[in-house]
C-alpha cells in the first residue's frame, strides 16, 4: 500500500510542476482572476534555461532536505567511488542524462500544446516500458495487455491537436511522444539501479547531472536572454524545483517498492489530473474528442495494473 500512495503523491507533484512550466511559457488566466505568465518563448534553449534555474534551486534543496529523510545519503555517494559500485555509478549517471533529456522534451511540449494533451502523449511511456520489460527482463505482455497498450496509443492519437498553428502543434506532439520514450528508459534504468542502490542518492545524482547538462547546453545554445523578467522566472524555478524534487523522490521510492512497470500504471491519473488542474487553474479547454482521448489513456493505463505479463 505504501508504494501505491508514494506514486500517487508523486503524480500530484508532477501535475503541479507541469502547470508551473505552462504558465512560464504561455500567458494564463489563473483561476479566471489573475492574468500572468508568458515570460519566455517555448523553445528548446529556453527549456534548458528553465531546467537550469529549476536545478540551481533543486540541487541545494536536495542537499539540505534529503539527509534527514535518508541519513546514509552521503555515505552512499562516497561508496560510488569504489570499483565495486561501478554498476550503480553508471546507472545513476545514465539516469541523469535521461532525466535531462525527457524534461527538455516535455518542457517544449507543454509550451506548445495544452498541458493535459502534452501529459497524455508523455503517458504513452507505459507502452515502451512494457516492451523494454519484455526485451530485457523476459516479462512478455499477455494478450490482454497488448489490447490495453493499443488503447493507450489510440487515446493518445485522439488528443493530437487538429486546429491552431499546425507547426507548433506537431512540434509539441512530437516532443511529447519523444519525452515518453526517454522516460521509459529512465524508469527501466532506475529499476535496475534500485536492485542494489537506494532511490534517494540515485535521484540526487540525476538532479546534479541534469544541472550540469543544462548549464552546458545553455553555454552552447544560449538563446535570447535579453529583457526576461528574472524575478518571475526564479519564483517559478523555486516552485517547480520543490514539486520536481518531491515528485521524483516519491516516485523513485515507489518504484523501489512496486517496480517500474507497476509505477507507470499507478501514475495513470497524471494526464487526467493535469487536464483537470489546467482547466480549473489555467482555464484551458479541451475538445470533446481530446477529452475522450485523455480519459481513454488514463483508464487504459490504470487497467494495466489489473493484468500480468504472460
Amino acid at each position: 500500500m505504501l508504494g501505491y500512495v508514494l506514486i500517487l503523491l508523486a503524480t500530484v507533484c508532477f501535475g503541479a510542476q507541469n502547470l508551473i512550466t505552462r504558465v512560464l511559457f504561455i500567458p494564463s488566466n489563473l483561476l479566471g482572476v489573475v492574468e500572468t505568465g508568458g515570460f519566455v518563448e517555448p523553445t528548446l534553449p529556453n527549456s534548458f534555461l528553465l531546467m537550469f534555474m529549476r536545478m540551481m534551486v533543486g540541487v541545494p534543496l536536495m542537499a539540505l532536505l534529503l539527509p534527514p529523510v535518508y541519513p546514509q545519503l552521503w555515505a552512499d555517494l562516497r561508496r560510488l567511488g569504489s570499483p565495486s559500485y561501478r554498476r550503480e555509478l553508471y546507472l545513476a549517471l545514465v539516469g541523469g542524462v535521461l532525466m535531462f533529456s525527457y524534461l527538455a522534451l516535455l518542457y517544449v511540449a507543454v509550451g506548445r500544446i495544452a498541458a493535459g494533451i502534452a501529459l497524455t502523449l508523455f503517458f504513452t511511456f507505459p507502452v515502451y516500458t512494457a516492451l523494454m520489460d519484455w526485451y530485457w527482463f523476459g516479462r512478455r505482455p499477455s494478450p490482454s495487455r497488448w489490447g490495453i497498450l493499443a488503447l493507450i496509443l489510440v487515446g493518445s492519437a485522439l488528443t493530437i491537436p487538429m486546429t491552431g498553428a499546425a507547426i507548433e502543434s506537431w512540434v509539441g506532439v512530437t516532443f511529447g511522444l519523444a519525452s515518453g520514450v526517454v522516460y521509459a528508459f529512465y524508469t527501466v534504468a532506475a529499476q535496475k539501479a534500485f536492485e542494489t542502490f537506494h532511490p534517494v542518492p540515485f535521484t540526487g545524482i540525476s538532479f546534479a547531472v541534469t544541472l550540469v547538462l543544462s548549464a552546458v547546453s545553455l553555454l552552447l545554445w544560449p538563446g535570447d536572454l535579453n529583457g526576461l523578467l528574472w524575478p518571475a522566472l526564479w519564483v517559478g524555478g523555486l516552485l517547480s524545483a520543490i514539486a520536481t524534487l518531491t515528485g521524483h523522490v516519491l516516485n523513485n521510492l515507489g518504484i523501489r517498492v512496486v517496480g517500474a512497470t507497476a509505477a507507470s500504471m499507478l501514475g495513470a491519473a497524471n494526464p487526467a489530473l493535469t487536464a483537470v488542474l489546467a482547466w480549473g487553474v489555467l482555464q484551458e479547454e479541451l475538445s470533446l474528442v481530446q477529452g475522450l482521448g485523455v480519459l481513454l489513456v488514463t483508464v487504459s493505463v490504470g487497467l494495466l495494473s489489473l493484468t500480468k505479463p504472460s
